[in-house]
């Protein structure tokens, strides 16, 4: 295979035709650039099958082109006009609860939800951000929940 880069699209056809059966399948190096439909003065940026490879029977050749006065991208299907819109930031969600901000000096109280997190007091949950504490939920103490109605620290 020659090397074709750097060829303007009829010399780069010229020389697969040299080839034999070798077909020609032109595209715009640019994802956002269309390929005019008379384009021999546009260049090759790319090919495939590479220069120097070995060709067997027929074989399709791929070339990227850019149009005059365009320089090529640094890889085929690049951006030639980038969106100008600021990149979105992505939003990450907390995986757990915050931890207690006061370590419990005696185990839960009865009623809890199961799990080590544990609040001395409805100021300790609120401070962490985790109040209002529903019944199940880390955290959640009989001795929070004052009306017993499965919600601490809610008042």
């Amino acid at each position: 295979m020659p090397g074709l880069v750097g060829l303007t699209s009829a010399d780069a056809d010229a020389a697969v035709a040299k080839l034999g059966e070798a077909k020609v399948e032109a595209r715009s190096a640019y994802a956002d650039v269309a390929l005019a439909p008379d384009h021999p003065q546009w260049t090759v940026c790319f090919q495939t099958p590479a220069a120097g490879a070995e060709l067997a029977g027929p074989t399709a050749v791929e070339l990227s082109l850019t149009a005059p006065g365009t320089p090529c991208p640094e890889k085929a299907g690049a951006s030639l006009k980038p969106s100008k819109a600021p990149a979105k930031t992505p939003t990450i969600a907390p995986t757990r609860a915050p931890a207690p901000t006061e370590a419990a000096t005696e185990p839960p109280a009865t009623g809890g939800g199961g799990s080590s997190v544990y609040y001395r007091t409805c100021a300790d949950a609120k401070a962490a951000g985790a109040a209002p504490i529903r019944r199940g939920q880390p955290g959640y103490g009989k001795h929070l929940d004052r009306d017993n109605d499965g919600i601490a620290c809610d008042k």
